[in-house]
């Protein structure tokens, strides 16, 4: 080999050999260097790790210690992770049971709750969720829900975590209000009274039908919402009487913003409107106020006329002829009239504040006023009798009529009396029981008086009768007709006398002290009567209908049917006569009616012919007493009688007996 190729080879050996140290040489270097970067990173990860345990530790800490339900869910809804006050809200324990959001969702939501979850996925976030859930105890709870999405390192969606809020309360609360407003709403559209709320820029907030109706706007309570107030009352200022004064006014009071109460406004028709207004602050901040309108025309001519009533019954109280006096509970004497102080002598001076029972009454009438008052207090009103002393020292007798007396709120305040010096008709009394007795007396004495008359006078008349029965029988042969009839005529006259004497007697029987009433059956009584007085076979007597039972004297009531019966046969003229009885009944009474087709009265006899004696027909044999005694049993029994005819066709008479 070649020198010059031997020295080319060492060369080449000696760089090698300096290349192969600068390579060795490097090479520690960055050994080292790794080394040194290897321990930074140990150290780097070993801190790394400890920041990443601190952190889980207080995210673990604060989920725990959340103020709120705090929950995470996979994308198929299965829960993983809650803290303790979403265990409580929900009622369930992820340690011993699994749970999935489906089943705390409530049956009538979960259509939007899926539809919420699926935008939740598809947006990564949604807030303000608002939906029922049911516990595991199965209680129906509110929730609100603001929710996220956390996703992996390929933006696929990994878990959902929300925040959630138990909001039952708020709701229900929510719920209650939304209530009460709609009631409040309710009753201020259905006032009488006319409402108005603005707030402070003078904007109308709420309004009613009745305040459009008063005012004479024409939009509705809702239309006016958000509109200038000012503005809709100068639409309306025609029907103000004085609309300048009145705008003028309603500034000053918002300007003032104190309470004003009872203010009146006079519309140009009169009606009078009384308005309120009431300043609305919370905290000194002021946001408006309230005004209310109420109609008070009505109240007001009320209380004038009643004011004017007032001053006619105190003038007539102060001036009638009855004694009024008024006392408090004490029974002082708190109001006397002016016809008290005249019938007991004592001026109103002398009256006002004492003690009536102490002042006027006799001492024996002193327990019996007591008793009275007794009753007045227990609300019960009274009416009796007093002797007092006046002031003059004489003993008057006093009818009193007592009432308690109430105040507004019904609560007893004393009593009112009115009384009546009944004195003088206590006297009239006293002589016309006096008279009673003598008249009494006087009656029976007529009555016997009668008896015998009656007695003495038909003795002489059979006497008469007899006698003329023998000079006729004992000279039939001598007497010559006219003298016969001569005799006829005698003969009627004394039974004529005869039945005048009866009828008298009669008449001076009827009267009211010597009847003996019983219960009686009229129908049976009329068929008596009709049997008795043997009708003539060409009149025929109706009975319309069954007549009632009343209750009366039987020899009065025959009487009264028999005389009007029997005046209707005897006064009979036609070929075929009738007479019709029948009733009406009334309130108080029974209407009794006799129809028959007899002969008529002129109506210039029909007040006559129920005085004694008058007979329209003598030759009827009638002795003009039976109509009286008719009229004197309808009397008795409270009724009238009177009659309505036709000359020449009929009458028919009427008459009344009161049922009790």
């Amino acid at each position: 080999m070649k020198k010059e190729e031997v020295d080319i080879l060492k060369r080449a050996l000696e760089r090698e050999k300096k290349a192969r140290k600068e390579a060795e040489k490097i090479l520690e270097t960055k050994s080292l260097e790794l080394y040194n970067t290897t321990l930074a990173l140990k150290k780097t990860n070993q801190q790394l790790e400890k920041n990443i345990y601190e952190n889980q530790s207080q995210i673990k800490g604060f989920f725990k210690s959340f103020n709120d339900a705090f929950v995470q869910i996979d994308i198929h809804g299965n829960v993983k992770n809650m803290n303790n006050n979403a265990s409580a809200l929900f009622e369930y324990d992820l340690s011993k049971e699994s749970l999935n959001v489906v089943d705390v969702i409530y049956k009538e939501d979960f259509d939007y709750a899926m539809k919420s979850f699926k935008e939740l996925l598809a947006k990564g976030y949604f807030s303000n969720y608002t939906a029922r859930i049911i516990t595991k105890s199965k209680q129906i709870k509110w929730v609100h829900i603001n929710a996220s999405v956390v996703y992996d390192k390929d933006n696929k969606p990994l878990i959902a975590q929300g925040i959630v809020r138990d909001i039952t309360g708020d709701r229900l609360a929510e719920e209650s209000l939304k209530k009460s407003e709609s009631r409040l709403y309710n009753i201020i559209s259905n006032l009488e009274t006319g409402i108005l709320l603005e707030d402070e820029d003078g904007k109308i907030v709420l309004t009613n039908s009745q305040f459009c109706k008063l005012i004479n706007i024409k939009s509705t309570p809702k239309e006016l919402i958000g509109k200038d107030c000012y503005g809709e009352f100068l639409k309306s200022k025609d029907i103000f009487k004085d609309p300048t004064s009145i705008f003028k006014r309603i500034g000053n009071i918002i300007s003032k913003k104190i309470k004003t109460l009872g203010e009146e406004i006079v519309l140009k028709d009169g009606t009078i409107l009384e308005r309120d207004f009431v300043p609305i602050t919370v905290n000194n901040v002021y946001y408006g106020h309230l005004w209310s309108y109420k109609d008070v025309t009505l109240n007001r001519n009320y209380y004038k006329s009643l004011e004017i009533e007032k001053e006619k019954y105190r003038s007539t109280i102060a001036n009638m002829n009855l004694g009024l006096l008024e006392v408090d509970l004490d029974d002082k004497i708190i109001l006397a009239n002016n016809s008290f102080t005249e019938i007991s002598g004592y001026s109103q001076e002398e009256l006002l504040g004492k003690v009536a029972r102490d002042l006027l009454a006799v001492s024996d009438q002193k327990e019996v006023i007591n008793n009275e008052i007794l009753k007045r207090e227990k609300g019960k009103s009274n009416k009796y009798e007093i002797t007092i002393l006046n002031k003059a020292g004489k003993k008057r007798i006093w009818l009193v009529s007592g009432a308690p007396n109430y105040n507004l709120k019904g609560e007893l305040i004393g009593s009112i009396g009115i009384h009546l010096d009944i004195t003088d008709l206590k006297n009239l009394e006293q002589q016309k029981a006096q008279m009673l007795q003598k008249l009494a007396r006087s009656n029976q004495e007529l009555e016997e008086y009668a008896h015998i008359v009656s007695h003495d006078l038909k003795s002489p008349l059979r006497s008469i009768h007899a006698l003329l029965s023998w000079i006729k029988q004992d000279n039939l042969t001598h007497f010559d007709t006219q003298t016969l009839g001569n005799f006829d005529l005698l003969f009627r006259t004394v039974e004529k006398m005869e039945s005048l004497i009866t009828n008298v007697l009669e008449y001076s029987k009827v009267n009211a002290n010597s009847v003996s009433n019983i219960t009686l059956d009229l129908d049976e009584l009329v068929k008596d009567c009709i049997e008795i007085l043997m009708i003539p076979s060409h009149i025929d007597v109706r009975i319309i209908k069954k007549l009632p039972s009343i209750y009366a004297d039987k020899t009065k009531i025959r009487q009264l049917f028999q005389n009007l019966i029997s005046n209707a046969v005897k006064f009979s003229d036609k070929q075929k006569g009738y007479i019709e009885i029948d009733y009406k009944e009334k309130d108080a009474f029974y209407e009794f009616s006799i129809r028959d087709n007899g002969i008529g009265i002129k109506q210039k006899h029909f007040k006559n012919i129920f005085k004694v004696f008058q007979s329209l027909n003598p030759q009827k044999q009638s002795t003009g007493i039976g109509l009286s005694i008719v009229k004197k049993v309808v009397q008795i029994y409270g009724g009238e009688v009177w009659l309505t005819s036709t000359f020449g066709e009929g009458t028919t008479f009427y008459f009344t007996i009161r049922k009790e």
